[in-house]
């Protein structure tokens, strides 16, 4: 599979393919899918492919009140659970096979439920993810970085959040400008952009399990691995 994937050494911000996962759960050890997105896009032209799976577990009422997706409804429309999975990395890789880079919003979820549902899966080419980025070089910015409250501050549209299509293309939207305002970043090799956020998020996720540590709260549970973590 490796051989396949040709990717340019720089990352072109205007041809990507942005990815979106809605859950049974926020683990995502235990989560099982209930809807996947990929938008390809290329300047202003889009392509979404959508999916709903059956997840073959009920779904949280938690879960429920967040995308809206019931387990009767998941029953009766939603396709199986490992087509769905198996058809969305499939997607994946088609777009790192086409040169584009992969923007996933908080990574290591979505890409650490792939790797769990399917354990063949890696990463071969680019991945941007917003909120690590925006994070380690705006680290002094009092607030949430929700999707949504990043949106909010760099002026980004989110047409319907808790939907992966819309929460997708907003995360592209966020890398677009992102990247357009940070050029070392978008110049460099996609190896070296992959490597600087996996840095950026192990350090920032230390400093938040020796926060939890010096507060007396149990910190077993916080991940450095980006963008898939190991479960």
């Amino acid at each position: 599979m490796n051989s396949e994937i040709t990717t340019p050494a720089s990352i072109d911000r205007n041809r990507l393919l942005a990815f979106d996962l809605e859950t049974t759960g926020p683990d995502p050890r235990t989560a099982h899918v209930v809807t996947s997105a990929l938008v390809a896009i290329d300047g202003p032209r889009k392509v979404e492919l959508n999916w709903m799976a059956d997840p073959g577990i009920d779904i949280p009422e938690g879960a429920t009140a967040v995308h809206g997706i019931t387990t009767a409804r998941a029953r009766e429309h939603g396709r199986p659970h490992a087509e769905v999975v198996a058809e969305t990395i499939a997607g994946v890789r088609t777009g790192w096979r086409e040169g584009r880079t992969l923007v996933v919003f908080n990574a290591a979820y979505d890409l650490t439920i792939l790797r769990r549902w399917d354990p063949s899966f890696e990463v071969l080419g680019p991945v941007l993810d917003p909120y690590v980025v925006d994070r380690a070089t705006d680290p002094y910015r009092r607030g949430k970085r929700t999707l949504q409250a990043l949106c909010a501050h760099h002026g980004v549209r989110l047409d319907g959040a808790h939907e992966a299509a819309a929460d997708a293309l907003a995360a592209a939207r966020l890398a677009w400008k992102l990247l357009g305002s940070l050029p070392d970043l978008a110049g460099a090799d996609w190896r070296a952009l992959n490597a600087q956020q996996a840095l950026w998020h192990e350090t920032r996720q230390r400093d938040f399990a020796a926060y939890l540590e010096q507060s007396g709260k149990d910190a077993s549970d916080v991940s450095t691995e980006w963008p898939i973590a190991v479960v």
